[in-house]
């Protein structure tokens, strides 16, 4: 319960999808990725031009600074947001400037203060991990206001599909409205194709067609593609892996309050857990009844665990252990 998979698995046409490629793996992969773009373009109502695949969104957020940031830029993102951010900021040479959350949300008004002429790219994760909070459409919009055309946005929705809030903010209108805007979402969340690293973003053709002479040749496996195309056919999984996790997360809920933890309520598949003691020593403690969960000292929450939402099972699993060892 550590790294927010989906504790279905892969949908079943994925797994036929995988089954019938794996006979093809000694040709190389269609580098423009051009029947799972094709399909992608028609599930979003975009154009073809308006995306790019990557080995997992991982590679697409490396691309952005490979493409889009210099030494001595500056990149805003908030604090206790993906670890990557801070990642592609440093391999590129640029300077981090971060905001502190606000409720454990993104402080959009925050971010857009400390926009500068040397600012390139701001990364909002909604919602956010660890906290898997988000920020709605209003402020979105308010945020989007502020934001020069020069500087490029990426709204980082890797657990998009698991949102039950209504006032989400749909950000592809801002990619229609041609504005300097890429939305990254995954096949390793909802999707459970983890394991595959397939991903993509989605933006105007003018960032597409940059960044797409920034990735490398056939980054995106045959398989990968061939089980991306199946999955997006295979609704029912999807279905009734939200539901999973939705159910899931009341049951947690439940159970944390009797035992009297706090905790941060979620939009995404995982649940920022708050301890009275070391949460790296909760997770250890945890690993001797054979249940990973992931510590968040390295997002500075020293005394707080994430916990990836399960199946029923190994929910009520968790909460046993987790009894036994608090």
């Amino acid at each position: 319960l550590a790294s927010n998979e989906n504790p279905l698995g892969p949908a079943p046409m994925a797994v036929s999808a995988i089954k019938a490629a794996a006979e093809k793996v000694n040709l190389y992969p269609d580098g423009n990725s051009y029947y799972l773009k094709n399909d992608l373009a028609k599930h979003l109502n975009v154009k073809l031009e308006n995306l790019i695949l990557g080995n997992g969104s991982n590679e697409v957020l490396t691309i952005i600074g490979d493409t889009f940031v210099s030494p001595g830029d500056e990149v805003i993102y908030s604090e206790q947001a993906f670890v990557v951010y801070f990642l592609v900021a440093n391999v590129c040479g640029a300077k981090s400037i971060t905001t502190p959350l606000l409720d454990y949300t993104h402080d959009l008004q925050a971010m857009a203060d400390c926009i500068t002429d040397k600012t390139k790219v701001i990364f909002i994760a909604n919602p956010n991990n660890p906290t898997g909070t988000m920020v709605n459409a209003q402020q979105v919009e308010a945020f989007m206001r502020r934001v020069p055309d020069d500087v490029l946005v990426a709204f980082d929705e890797a657990y998009y599909e698991y949102v039950e809030r209504d006032d989400y903010p749909q950000t592809l209108k801002y990619v229609h409205d041609g504005r300097n805007v890429i939305v990254l979402r995954t096949f390793s969340k909802i999707y459970g194709l983890a394991g595959l690293r397939i991903g993509y973003g989605i933006s105007n053709e003018n960032v597409i067609e940059l960044m797409n002479k920034v990735r490398q040749p056939f980054n995106a496996s045959l398989i990968a593609q061939a089980a991306a195309q199946a999955s997006l056919k295979d609704t029912e999984h999807v279905e009734k892996s939200r539901r999973n996790n939705s159910e899931g997360k009341q049951y947690l809920y439940a159970k944390l309050a009797e035992l009297g933890i706090d905790y941060v309520p979620s939009e995404g598949n995982f649940i920022l857990i708050h301890l009275n003691r070391s949460g790296q020593e909760v997770t250890d403690e945890l690993l001797k009844f054979g249940v990973i969960v992931r510590p968040t000292t390295g997002y500075k929450f020293p005394n707080s665990i994430r916990v990836t939402v399960g199946t029923p099972e190994q929910n009520k699993r968790f909460i046993e252990a987790l009894r036994e060892v608090l």
